[in-house]
């Protein structure tokens, strides 16, 4: 029978067996193994030195091309848009960028109709009902609510139609929009807090550029999604020259939309890279292949995008 003093004896030789195989081992392999990973540091840090190296470079490479988009726009821009009635149309995802749209318009001599600034509040479903309404009660004052709207029981589609037909041209024998009736319907829009009109807007205008960002991110980004697109339709179709003025072309933002329609990608202008000085360059040459030409491209550097800029005639 075996007694406990045996099982001591057996577990402590085990375990001595252990310690003099760690000790060995250790010792046998302490050099190589410490040499191999001293290597493979060394190495780490030179590739991140290297690829710090390589991202301070495109930085640098990216600020000398941004500077060299805003020396050479008073170079092309100067009167290729001179009497060109526009419109600016922005949404909160792209609302930074539209200041610099804006300067390239008018160093191209545009002539700044206004500015809308749309709220997430007109892109938000839950206001779908809401502008349904709106849409009926801020009709002109001067005639009956508008007729032709559509009726679909799309909100923001709807209310798009309805700021289209007073902030651009009407088509030709229609009754002309007075200043009376532009304001009513921007004033029903701005006080249920719908959009911003930065400039005060005192003429209608024959193109519009609608500058946008990246997609929605929510629970409801789908749907929000659909509606920047659904204003962008409305405006196209109200007869106006446009351009959508995006940043990136994926990820189901407008940029990405209206390239992959064949309709759509058609009679509308997008540039996917408007956060850029580029980009904003490239829109005002957009705009003007769109009133010079009637013709559409799809412009930047992203997915789908045919060329960095359009070729204009001389």
């Amino acid at each position: 029978m075996i007694n406990f003093r045996y099982h001591v004896v057996s577990l402590t030789a085990v375990f001595l067996a252990l310690a003099i195989g760690l000790v060995v081992g250790t010792a046998a392999l302490n050099g190589p193994v410490a040499d191999s990973l001293k290597e493979n540091v060394n190495a780490l840090r030179k590739d991140n030195q290297q690829m710090r190296q390589s991202v301070n470079s495109m930085q640098k490479e990216l600020e000398l091309e941004e500077d060299f988009a805003a020396e050479m726009a008073p170079v092309v821009l100067p009167g290729k848009l001179a009497g060109r009635r526009v419109l600016v149309l922005d949404l909160p995802s792209g609302r930074k960028h539209t200041d610099g749209v804006v300067k390239m318009l008018e160093q191209a001599g545009a002539n700044i109709t206004g500015r809308i600034d749309l709220q997430d509040k007109f892109i938000n479903p839950d206001s779908n009902n809401n502008l349904l309404e709106l849409a009926v009660t801020a009709g002109r004052p001067s005639s009956a609510p508008p007729s032709g709207l559509p009726g679909n029981g799309h909100g923001v589609e709807t209310s798009s139609a309805l700021l289209a037909s007073v902030l651009l041209d009407r088509p030709a024998g229609s009754p002309p929009v007075t200043d009376a009736d532009r304001k009513a319907v921007l004033s029903a829009y701005s006080t249920s807090g719908y959009l911003t009109a930065e400039d005060k807007v005192t003429t209608s205008a024959e193109a519009v550029v609608l500058v946008s960002g990246q997609p929605y991110v929510d629970k409801d980004s789908a749907k929000e999604d659909e509606s920047v697109v659904k204003v962008a339709e409305q405006f196209d179709r109200a007869g106006g020259a446009i351009v959508v003025a995006g940043n990136g072309s994926a990820g189901g933002n407008v940029v990405a939309v209206v390239r992959g329609d064949p309709v759509l990608s058609q009679s509308i202008s997008t540039v996917d890279n408007a956060n850029t000085v580029q980009g904003q360059l490239v829109t005002a040459l957009a705009l003007v292949q769109q009133l010079t030409e009637k013709k559409a491209g799809q412009y930047g550097v992203g997915d789908n995008a045919a060329a960095l800029l359009p070729k204009l005639p001389q």
